[in-house]
């Protein structure tokens, strides 16, 4: 759970519990679906938006900690290939969240679609 939680800061908690967030509410959003068969074209169209805003977030947050390492780097001057890899797979975990919690949202969606076409 400690690791967890090590990847939720080290991606940046600005950008990181915002995703955390909507995937929770993207859980939450599909399970109703199931049980409220009513309203299911709302739902799916919120749970569409909310897929795909997480995958910008989290590019956008990539794209701003990519710019700030650039600038550390230019400051810093000479430093190793090393350090240069850990700061470019920190900066993607913000993006795999992001695209984690848009596949879990298309899933539900193509599951919701699915029973709605049984009926």
């Amino acid at each position: 759970m400690t690791n967890i939680y090590e990847k939720l800061m080290d991606g940046g908690p600005l950008f990181m519990f915002p995703i955390l967030f909507l995937l929770i509410l993207v859980l939450v959003l599909i399970t109703k679906g199931f049980f409220n068969k009513k309203e299911n074209e709302k739902t799916i169209s919120l749970i569409g938006s909310i897929g795909w805003f997480t995958l910008f977030w989290g590019i956008f947050g990539q794209t701003l900690g990519l710019i700030q390492a650039f600038d550390a780097i230019q400051a810093a001057g000479d430093i190793s290939m090393g350090l240069i890899a850990g700061g470019l797979k920190i900066s993607l975990l913000t993006t795999i969240f992001g695209l984690f919690t848009f596949l879990v949202a298309r899933l539900g969606i193509i599951i919701l679609i699915w029973m709605q076409k049984e009926k």
